[in-house]
């Protein structure tokens, strides 16, 4: 089978790529991190790659405002070529910082040539920088390939403008359009969020935007609760990050080969099939073979 071929912009204060390429070639995705310099510069790069990704950061400082400057910047020397290869079924994906670029483009949650940009990701109601890890919910309805199968997901946040905010107000048309593309919701209010919103797709569901860090957690041993779960149990209780259908995941497969033991659930804490993380990036894969 031939690898899908991702894209994984670096570069101008982008600080997420390196972890993030590793994630997707673990995934088994052939990677090539680009510098935005050169991408802008040879946009025929797209025309033969099937994903995009704009990791997390602090792009130019986050000067003016989260993600502004690099959304200009691909704008004025990508967007139609970028168009192009959204209509054409490559999947888009923007996490933390790339979020806020693709919104600040009106790429989200609308992705037409026409659309204007009617959401923003403003600073927490709280006025402080968050990290930590948060529990969040997939809607049953979502039609995002990455969070197809999926129900309920943990992931770390790691951000100061997360907010999502409808310019036309809570009330409006464009909030119900928002309410629709949502494809994670907080179980809690970590950032005054509108509708709990922490991620976004657009119509098609190839474009999304993630606030939390997929990339973050596609090993077992990167979730916090490693440690505690104590000697002989080498991987945590989750919430339950379940594909539908029966086929049992590789990396499950491969723990039952070597004996791996699992505990039972504690609270309201499940076993999950595979790192949540993981679980995204797979459905990527799945797509684009």
């Amino acid at each position: 089978m031939t690898k899908p071929k991702a894209i994984v912009i670096h570069g101008d204060g982008i600080n997420c790529d390196a972890e993030t390429s590793f994630a997707f070639e673990y995934t088994g995705f052939e990677v090539e991190r680009q510098h935005v310099s050169d991408i802008l510069s040879a946009s025929q790069l797209l025309s033969v790659a099937q994903l995009l990704v704009i990791p997390g950061g602090f792009s130019f400082g986050d000067e003016i405002a989260s993600g502004k400057i690099l959304a200009l910047k691909i704008k004025n020397s990508l967007q139609e070529q970028l168009h192009q290869f959204i209509d054409r079924g490559g999947l888009v994906l923007g996490i933390c910082n790339g979020f806020q670029v693709l919104v600040q483009m009106g790429l989200l949650p609308d992705s037409n040539r026409k659309a204007k940009p009617t959401v923003s990701l403003a600073h927490n109601s709280g006025g402080k920088f968050i990290n930590k890890w948060v529990s969040m919910q997939v809607p049953q309805d979502t039609h995002c390939f990455f969070f197809k199968g999926l129900t309920q997901i943990e992931l770390p946040i790691r951000h100061g403008e997360g907010r999502l905010v409808v310019a036309g107000g809570d009330d409006s048309a464009e909030a119900d359009i928002v309410r629709s593309r949502a494809v994670l919701r907080y179980d809690e209010d970590v950032n005054g969020s509108f509708d709990g919103i922490a991620g976004l797709t657009n119509d098609k569901g190839n474009v999304c935007g993630l606030m939390p860090h997929p990339e973050a957690f596609v090993r077992w041993t990167q979730h916090p609760s490693w440690t505690a779960v104590g000697a002989g149990f080498p991987r945590p209780q989750l919430g339950p990050a379940r594909h539908q259908g029966g086929e049992t995941p590789p990396l499950q497969r491969q723990m039952k080969n070597v004996g791996v033991l699992t505990m039972p659930p504690r609270d309201r804490i499940a076993c999950a099939d595979i790192p949540h993380g993981l679980a995204i990036l797979q459905n990527a894969a799945k797509a684009l073979n």
